[in-house]
């Protein structure tokens, strides 16, 4: 998933076949927040999960319950493209207007609300509804900017070249460099968050190599 410390992730596009049924919702939007949150853009998780549901609801009212459709996601520059295609061309999606507090009838007005744009490719035996979400990416491999993770990238490569700086000896830089450190883990896990990792996983692994290397030199 991710390339080095150069910064870059590959973030590959993906599908997912299933029957347009209620059940499989929950699921759906499972797999699209474990994925995002691989691909270091769990901020849009909660607006993608909103459109995962609101299209297969979609299908389900007006292309019918149990219908083979394909969810897709994938990166268009630095935006987030969500897609479900079904075999239906001559059920058209409609934007409607709808109270905040219904039930029902809302149609693609959620997804107009939460996306930044949306749009439908008809083919001959088959529709496709997409939707776009903004991101905080600069590209579609890059990551978040956040000056955390661009100092844990750059303390990065600095270790992985041998070349970290020295912070100096005795008492007063004993604590600051404690300090220093502190910060050091606390921007390397921001780091590792943006790039997909799982920040405790890493802890408990950095954990266990420190003990392993601890036992040997005892």
């Amino acid at each position: 998933m991710v390339n080095g410390i150069d910064g870059c992730m590959t973030r590959k596009p993906w599908e997912l076949p299933f029957l347009a049924e209620s059940e499989e919702v929950a699921g759906l939007r499972r797999v699209m927040r474990l994925h995002l949150r691989l691909w270091g853009l769990s901020d849009v998780s909660e607006a993608a999960e909103i459109c995962v549901s609101e299209l297969v609801a979609n299908a389900i009212r007006h292309v019918g319950e149990g219908t083979p459709c394909t969810l897709t996601v994938e990166m268009r520059d630095a935006h987030l493209r969500i897609g479900l295609r079904d075999p239906d061309p001559r059920s058209l999606p409609t934007l409607l207007s709808a109270r905040p507090d219904a039930e029902s009838g809302r149609g693609l007005a959620l997804v107009d609300a939460v996306s930044e744009r949306w749009g439908v490719i008809l083919g001959t035996d088959f529709k496709f509804i997409w939707c776009e979400l903004a991101t905080q990416l600069t590209s579609a491999s890059g990551h978040i900017d956040d000056p955390r993770v661009t100092k844990g990238e750059a303390w990065l490569t600095l270790y992985a070249s041998g070349a970290a700086p020295s912070l100096g000896k005795g008492r007063t830089h004993a604590a600051f460099q404690q300090e220093a450190a502190i910060d050091l883990i606390a921007d390397l896990l921001h780091w590792l968050r943006a790039h997909g990792y799982d920040p405790d996983v890493a802890l408990d692994q950095a954990q266990m190599h420190f003990e392993a290397e601890l036992s040997q030199t005892g």
